[in-house]
């Protein structure tokens, strides 16, 4: 008996031991790509690479796993890292901190994973992961907006040409169109995005979205799930 044999219960040994074998690099490790870490750790999947430039902010405590009073302050990949490593010490961590665009894409080989989650914020940022992950033939998924939403069963994952309402989806559609992209899974909702209300953090950084504790984790189980059923199909 191991620590995954509830999962091996439903799954099989075999889809373990392809679980075991993965390497899957998540891109963000904030409200969505933390509860993507924490399930893909708890899955069995053998190697993570978390990419992420942030630290931990007080604001973060009321919605992303890694955020404690004891992290504040502290690299949000060296957060994760102890955490997965606390779940599943055999899990091979590689972090990176530092801020993915198109210009530090060449620190990345691509080619090497078996599955990308991409949970970053910057469009231009998830346009090139979606680039590079396609020339590499390496899946992606990408997870569109969760901020402004207040209601998780409205997410869902299908392809960027059949998303609506989400503002993100809008620009990413637009300019996936544009660069020859012909599809793209992606987590998305359907729900209406609320008005924010003022707040001193938002009056500092314009465009900074109001967000839940269970919308944002809520789409990283999903996105998760997502993953740990493509890399057991295989």
């Amino acid at each position: 008996m191991d620590q995954f044999e509830r999962t091996r219960m439903l799954l099989g040994d075999e889809a373990i031991e392809k679980l075991r074998a993965s390497r899957v690099a998540v891109f963000g490790v904030g409200g969505v790509g933390g509860y993507v870490v924490e399930a893909l750790a708890r899955s069995g999947v053998g190697a993570l690479d978390l990419i992420d430039n942030d630290t931990v902010a007080l604001t973060n405590l009321n919605r992303q796993i890694i955020a404690t009073h004891d992290t504040v302050g502290r690299p949000k990949v060296e957060a994760a890292a102890e955490r997965v490593k606390a779940i599943n010490p055999d899990c091979a961590v590689r972090t990176y901190q530092t801020f993915y665009l198109p210009e530090t894409a060449d620190e990345f080989d691509f080619t090497q994973y078996d599955y990308i989650v991409d949970a970053i914020d910057t469009v231009a940022a998830k346009i090139s992961l979606v680039l590079r992950a396609q020339e590499a033939g390496t899946p992606i998924i990408c997870a569109l907006g969760t901020g402004n939403k207040l209601d998780p069963a409205m997410l869902e994952i299908g392809d960027i040409y059949a998303t609506s309402v989400c503002p993100l989806a809008r620009v990413m559609r637009r300019e996936l169109r544009r660069r020859g992209v012909k599809k793209l899974t992606v987590l998305w909702s359907r729900e209406e995005p609320i008005k924010p209300l003022a707040s001193e953090e938002a009056s500092e950084r314009r465009g900074l979205p109001g967000s839940t504790a269970f919308v944002p984790a809520a789409g990283g189980l999903i996105i998760a799930s997502r993953v740990v059923r493509d890399l057991i199909a295989r």
